[in-house]
């Protein structure tokens, strides 16, 4: 067994075949692919009429645009240097995929909130990733140039600071480590401005008050004695049978919808462990709606099952959502997932230090389309990024950081990257110089969708 030393020394050893001030060496390739193009070739299998929606919240900013592009980046990334280690990939880590959520013990926590895109991949990309969004961020913010490019230098500091804290930590210490509410709160306290700390104090307050009793208050109601899902087209359409049939035109499509939903029950039951599946025999299906929720993901199917244990009030509801092929994995190679939908799960599993209880999947029996199961907005906040001031957002970035090192340190050596690293000062800069020159090209991949919209290529629907 080699030692702690022996990872690190192979770490510095990486140097030779990838400097580190190469990480700062990226423009568009000559044959980039169009970005349009690249976002309507994941649309075709996705709710037709939905898309102008997606479109719609895209255009708002370059940054709205930079979270709904992952396939774009990704296939960016594909030509910039890598080490060659790998870890689980949150896939898409921009600022706005962090928050803070409900942990099994009713505990709020920080870590990585989205997992729609994880795949085995180089650690390199999560953290460029991360970099270009707080640049563009900071830009949007009104923040002087000097200082965006400040942020993506403290991402790859931090970074590399607590990259090199979990290879030195016991292995368990390393995979218990989690940042909870109390200790994101005294970060802000002590980093952060007063305007910073009321922030935190208010993005924590607003989720413990998320809770089911009031999420259950603003999305379903009483009726006739049984809690239903209300209907607020087109964001939320539950499957009445009125409705199915004026949809579908056809009267069997009710006893078809019911079938379905059944079959996938028993499916996503299955693949939970023996206690879970104990507690869910106490609930039964009683409403289910279309959903749409996120930016890049509208269009997907995404359903919320409304459960009901020991009557109206003893409620449950789950999010049910389709699981399509990583963005990454056309540029990384297939990995061995034959579901999309387990991907995620097992990937959220690895990544976060503790996650929702009811994650679990099924496939469909009739389109063999990949979905995954979790709980509906249990206790999850996150910040408003547009809103904060530079420390703040610097504070936050640190956090960011280290919850993405310690999601890399799971699943991957921590010690050879923590080697490679270094202080990470060379690395520091070699990032900045990316994210600002990526950012600058995110700026034009949003003003290609504008003049696209504006022609007629992109039909888009605001304020939706």
């Amino acid at each position: 067994m080699t030692t702690l030393s022996e990872q690190q020394d192979k770490g510095k050893a990486l140097r030779k075949d990838v400097p580190r001030s190469s990480h700062g060496e990226w423009s568009p390739a000559a044959d980039r692919p169009d970005p349009i193009q690249l976002l309507q070739a994941q649309d075709g299998g996705r709710l037709q009429h939905l898309l102008p929606i997606k479109y719609g919240r895209m255009v708002a900013s370059p940054f709205a645009f930079l979270r709904g592009t992952a396939v774009v980046m990704a296939a960016d990334l594909a030509q910039t240097p890598v080490t060659g280690m790998n870890v689980i990939l949150c896939g898409d880590a921009h600022l706005s995929n962090f928050g803070v959520f409900a942990s099994p013990e009713r505990k709020l926590v920080f870590d990585i909130n989205d997992f729609d895109e994880a795949y085995p991949g180089p650690w390199e990309w999560d953290i460029k990733r991360l970099a270009a969004s707080a640049v563009v961020a900071g830009r949007e913010n009104g923040f002087k140039e000097k200082t965006c490019r400040n942020m993506a230098v403290v991402i790859a500091r931090t970074y590399a600071f607590a990259m090199k804290m979990f290879s030195e930590v016991n292995t368990l210490d390393m995979w218990y480590y989690h940042v909870d509410a109390d200790a994101l709160l005294r970060v802000f306290e002590e980093d952060a401005s007063k305007m910073g700390s009321k922030k935190a104090s208010k993005m924590v307050e607003k989720a413990r008050g998320r809770t089911q009793e009031r999420t259950l208050a603003k999305i379903t109601e009483i009726v006739d004695g049984r809690r239903r899902i209300v209907s607020d087209p087109p964001l939320l359409v539950p499957f009445r049978e009125d409705i199915l049939i004026q949809i579908t035109g056809d009267e069997d499509s009710p006893l078809f919808v019911r079938k379905t939903i059944e079959d996938a029950w028993r499916q996503y039951v299955n693949s939970l462990p023996d206690e879970r599946r104990f507690l869910l025999q106490r609930y039964h299906i009683i409403d289910v709606a279309l959903r749409v929720g996120g930016v890049g993901s509208v269009g997907t199917r995404c359903s919320i099952i409304l459960l009901e244990g020991n009557g109206p009030d003893d409620a449950l509801i789950l999010q049910v959502k389709e699981a399509g092929p990583s963005a990454l994995e056309s540029y990384v190679g297939a990995r061995g997932y034959s579901q999309h939908a387990k991907r995620v799960v097992v990937g959220q599993r690895l990544i976060q230090t503790t996650s929702d209880i009811f994650l679990g999947w099924h496939r469909s029996a009739t389109n063999e389309i990949d979905y995954y199961w979790r709980q509906l907005k249990d206790m999850k906040g996150s910040a408003d990024v547009e809103d904060m001031d530079a420390p703040t957002l610097e504070t936050y970035l640190k956090l960011c950081s280290w919850t993405l090192a310690r999601a890399h340190a799971r699943t991957g050596d921590e010690a050879i990257i923590s080697g490679y690293l270094g202080k990470g000062k060379r690395f520091a800069e070699s990032l900045a110089e990316f994210a600002v020159t990526y950012a600058d090209q995110t700026e034009r991949d949003h003003k290609a969708l504008v003049e696209a919209i504006q022609s007629g290529r992109i039909t888009a629907k605001t304020g939706i």
